[in-house]
């Protein structure tokens, strides 16, 4: 009898702790569970296994997850982490190499493939992606009277900018005074003075091995691709002043709703932005969008990914690798999403050719372009660019400074962080 009890107490404990491996449990910002939540429903429709939220603001679930790490337990399966943060959770979470198959491998652009590499470990899976790419106001190119005037004045037709050179004369051509106080009231561009991600995109543009060290960790930022990024960044509040005045002041939310408000003709902006694009703004139905800038090592763009990870620490691991392997394989559902995202080629490719989904071919082309790469995978990232490129910037910005110098700064700032 005691033998058929303790032998009924172990099943009844083996049930219980497979029905609590039925759940498993994600942290995730806010947009992000709106696009892992289709997958995560037809997941638990055909495996049985429950997806619960934990949904945080963005700096959340850096908080959070780091608190975990430091209590040495986690209530987390699945943490879905900004690509910002991949260096610094690394050695906190799984090997999932195993789930990166060929298919897996081919399907993804290769800056996001890279960008999951920390040392030896493949530490997350892609969950969505994103990069900047060039919008710009369709009505005010179809012109006549615009093409007529900027053939006249640059040699050459008004078309989307591809270079450096026509992105400045066309910012330049745009921007006006409109209401005849002798001061410019509609511009052809912005210039973001309180992120830095959009200069980084110019110094691969220009041909840079890596943006702020290279791939064995040294210093860079003192090249001369960062160099001449930063030249051609400052040049049009700088020199051209064809973007608004307060340019450390603009930072995302304020370069969109500029272009949104019909304040700019062009942007260069993170591709969601089009589908989000108010239906009641001044610019409906007028965005057009292409593929980011090109410099002398063509197309080149700073990706944001974000990635599914597994804490080392999660108590169910072989469910949340499920999960992870199912989310990438219908990754497609999370576009129908608000911010329409995804990871992988074939669901870009799925909804290129659909009304109100033109800018995933420039986005494709943007992430595939051979100069573009992700950030330093350094776990010092984020200080790095808080005491030293972001500054870098900004001093640039006053148009006072000497540009080689701001970056020799940069580079001595940067060289004692990391010692």
């Amino acid at each position: 009898m005691k033998k058929l009890l303790g032998a009924s107490a172990l099943a009844l404990v083996c049930i219980a702790a497979s029905a609590k491996a039925e759940t498993i449990n994600i942290l995730v910002e806010g947009g992000g569970e709106m696009l892992q939540k289709a997958a995560a429903e037809k997941f638990t429709a055909e495996t049985g296994i429950k997806v619960n939220f934990t949904v945080v603001p963005y700096q959340g679930v850096f908080d959070k997850f780091s608190a975990e790490i430091a209590s040495g337990s986690s209530a987390f399966d699945v943490v879905t982490i900004d690509v910002v943060w991949n260096a610094k959770f690394a050695s906190h979470v799984e090997d999932l190499a195993p789930l990166f198959t060929d298919t897996v491998r081919k399907d993804l652009p290769p800056a996001l493939l890279a960008d999951a590499k920390i040392g030896d470990k493949l530490i997350g899976m892609p969950a969505w992606a994103n990069a900047e790419i060039v919008f710009y106001r369709k009505d005010l190119f179809d012109k006549p009277e615009e093409q007529k005037a900027f053939q006249a004045k640059y040699g050459y037709p008004l078309a989307p900018p591809q270079t450096w050179q026509q992105w400045r004369d066309i910012a330049k051509f745009f921007t006006r005074d409109t209401d005849g106080d002798g001061k410019a009231d509609f511009w052809g561009t912005d210039t973001i003075g309180s992120f830095s991600e959009e200069w980084m995109a110019h110094v691969l543009q220009a041909g840079s091995p890596g943006v702020i060290l290279d791939k064995d960790g040294k210093v860079i930022i003192d090249n001369e691709a960062h160099k001449k990024a930063l030249e051609f960044y400052i040049a049009p509040h700088c020199i051209d002043h064809s973007v608004p005045e307060n340019v450390n002041e603009i930072g995302w939310g304020e370069a969109q709703n500029l272009f949104y408000q019909g304040k700019t003709a062009m942007m260069k902006f993170w591709a969601h932005a089009y589908k989000m694009t108010p239906t009641d703004s001044k610019v409906s139905g007028k965005v057009g969008v292409v593929p980011m800038l090109a410099g002398d090592a063509g197309i080149a763009a700073i990706p944001g990914p974000w990635y599914n990870v597994i804490p080392s620490t999660s108590q169910h691991k072989d469910a949340a690798k499920k999960f992870i392997a199912f989310a990438i394989a219908n990754n497609a559902l999370g576009i129908e999403a608000p911010l329409g995202l995804a990871a992988t080629n074939s669901a870009y490719n799925s909804y290129a050719s659909k009304p109100g989904y033109e800018h995933f071919t420039p986005l494709l082309e943007t992430l595939h372009a051979p100069a573009t790469q992700g950030r330093p995978m350094n776990e010092k990232y984020q200080e790095i660019v808080d005491e030293a490129v972001l500054p870098a910037v900004q001093q640039a910005l006053t148009c006072k400074a000497d540009v080689g110098k701001v970056l020799t700064d940069a580079k001595e700032t940067i060289e004692d962080i990391l010692d």
